[in-house]
């Protein structure tokens, strides 16, 4: 089948004018199953856990609340959006001496993001509040 559709890893139309990807997979009219949804999950945090290791000073070394913040905050936005939050990051780093993330917490939620997913941003205020 590669040899006749070819491998494309990223979106694409066929000759079809059907949304495609992979070998020849048709997203339109088939989708994808739960089993390849829930791999490319795995695949999505384990670039984001990558991505938080390089570009967060400690990160291993905060509490796991704090970390499953940041790799949600990671996988929503993308990294480079989450290094524009200095001021949380840096209360974050600061929970790291102090053992208290509140501060960190309350500036989570002053941001464009609080506003446009309150709900999400309320859990992890919730997370941070409590690490």
């Amino acid at each position: 089948m590669i040899a006749e559709e070819g491998l494309k890893l990223t979106l694409y139309k066929c000759p079809a004018d059907q949304w495609t990807i992979g070998v020849g997979h048709n997203l339109q009219s088939r989708g994808i199953s739960e089993k390849v949804a829930l791999a490319i999950l795995d695949e999505d945090i384990d670039v984001c856990l990558e991505e938080l290791q390089r570009n967060i000073p400690h990160f291993n070394s905060h509490p796991n609340p704090v970390k499953e913040t940041l790799l949600d905050l990671c996988f929503n936005m993308g990294m480079s959006k989450l290094l524009q939050f200095k001021m949380t990051l840096q209360y974050i780093h600061e929970g790291l001496q102090t053992g208290n993330y509140t501060k960190a917490a309350n500036e989570l939620m002053q941001s464009s993001y609080a506003r446009q997913l309150p709900n999400r941003a309320k859990r992890n205020h919730s997370r941070l509040f409590n690490a």
